[in-house]
């Protein structure tokens, strides 16, 4: 079975990968450099997940006539960090933290997007630092069996592209006051999991690929892929 990830982030790539297995022929968006930008404008991570998925899975159809398209889940997720004490903010913007500062549009680097967490958060004792990661995972299939045409806008699941799968997980955690650990992404070197004394830069691969928000979603499409090869 063919998987087309919807993401170019080497990182994100290497974790679904690790995350769901082997069984799978992986392909992602920098083995089709074609395909469309979809901008995540949703409100929600659901909703930027799924818009990911139909638009992907709609352009891969229009592309039937190259025999390469064929028999495909298209997957595509959205994942952020939900801090209690900010009202659930960085939340869908976790990307573009800092830019927003700036009236940007494209995602900051890590270092600022964390530099602005820890200065709104400062002062604030352990007990109100709680948040969590969440991650939704849409999968979306590309059937050409079906004799009609993609939707006009690709961003809407349409006859021939039923609404996406949605798969959903979360980590609750609090955030520290300094960041710790080098590996990982993101806000990882401020993430302390529930549980563990580690931030997820220090839990290494094998650890936080078990217990993240990204993996238990994944754990959730990996047994509905399994028995869907049942069927």
């Amino acid at each position: 079975m063919t998987l087309v990830l919807g993401t170019r982030n080497v990182h994100k790539t290497h974790e679904i990968c690790a995350c769901l297995g082997e069984g799978y022929q992986f392909r992602t968006l920098l083995d089709f450099p074609d395909a469309p930008r979809v901008s995540e404008d949703q409100p929600t991570f659901a909703g930027n997940a799924a818009k990911k998925a139909a638009a992907l899975a709609a352009w891969l159809l229009g592309r039937a006539g190259d025999g390469k398209s064929g028999g495909m889940l298209v997957l595509a997720d959205d994942s952020g960090l939900e801090v209690d004490a900010l009202g659930g903010a960085p939340g869908v913007h976790s990307a573009r933290f800092a830019a927003l500062d700036r009236g940007g549009d494209g995602n900051s680097t890590d270092a600022d997007n964390n530099a602005k967490l820890l200065g709104l958060l400062s002062g604030l004792p352990p007990e109100l630092r709680t948040a969590r990661f969440r991650c939704v995972v849409a999968v979306a299939e590309v059937s050409f069996g079906i004799a009609c045409r993609a939707t006009r806008d690709a961003s809407e699941p349409g006859p021939c592209l039923p609404a996406p799968r949605l798969f959903e997980g979360t980590c609750e955690g609090r955030i520290l006051d300094e960041p710790r650990g080098c590996s990982g992404f993101g806000y990882d070197p401020l993430f302390l999991p529930d549980g563990h004394t580690q931030t997820f830069a220090e839990l290494g691969e094998e650890i936080k690929n078990r217990i993240s928000h990204r993996a238990r979603a994944l754990a959730s499409l990996r047994l509905w892929l399994e028995n869907r090869g049942k069927e």
